[in-house]
């Protein structure tokens, strides 16, 4: 800034906190151009979930009942999963439940059902995996009030 108060053409632009610490792991210098981070944001995360699947009244029981799946996959990947493996087509009813306890949207992620359940693990002795319970009749009962 000049004496006067106004801006300067010579004044450095203003430091981000990211590029101050260079002890954070994070690159310093100018930003990232827009390929770059396209590049990265496309870049899959490698972790990993157990999945276990519980079979619930007459539904077909699986071989294998936990599998290892991409925590970053949404869970609509989970179902189509599923109906792979028991051989279902998209018009064959089945419902998936967290827990017995909820029905997630299909675009949730995988990895945040896994922390919720994970939360609840913690308090009780259940399992550490992300419990689905599946089942081809929807038993919900509406309440009479």
């Amino acid at each position: 800034m000049s004496s006067s108060g106004t801006p300067s053409s010579e004044s450095p632009p203003p430091v981000l906190p990211s590029q101050e610490n260079s002890s954070s792991g994070e690159p310093s210098g100018p930003p990232a151009s827009p390929s770059t981070v396209i590049a990265n944001h496309k870049k899959k995360d490698t972790s990993k979930v157990i999945v276990r699947f519980r079979a619930i009244g007459n539904a077909p029981i699986l071989k294998q009942n936990f599998y290892k799946i991409t925590a970053s996959n949404k869970f609509v990947a989970v179902i189509q999963f599923l109906r792979k493996e028991l051989g279902y087509q998209h018009s064959d009813p089945l419902f998936l439940y967290v827990n017995s306890a909820f029905s997630p949207a299909p675009d949730e992620i995988v990895n945040n059902l896994y922390k919720v359940t994970a939360e609840i693990a913690i308090s009780s002795s259940c399992f550490k995996d992300l419990v689905l319970d599946y089942l081809i009749k929807q038993n919900f009962v509406p309440s009479s009030n």
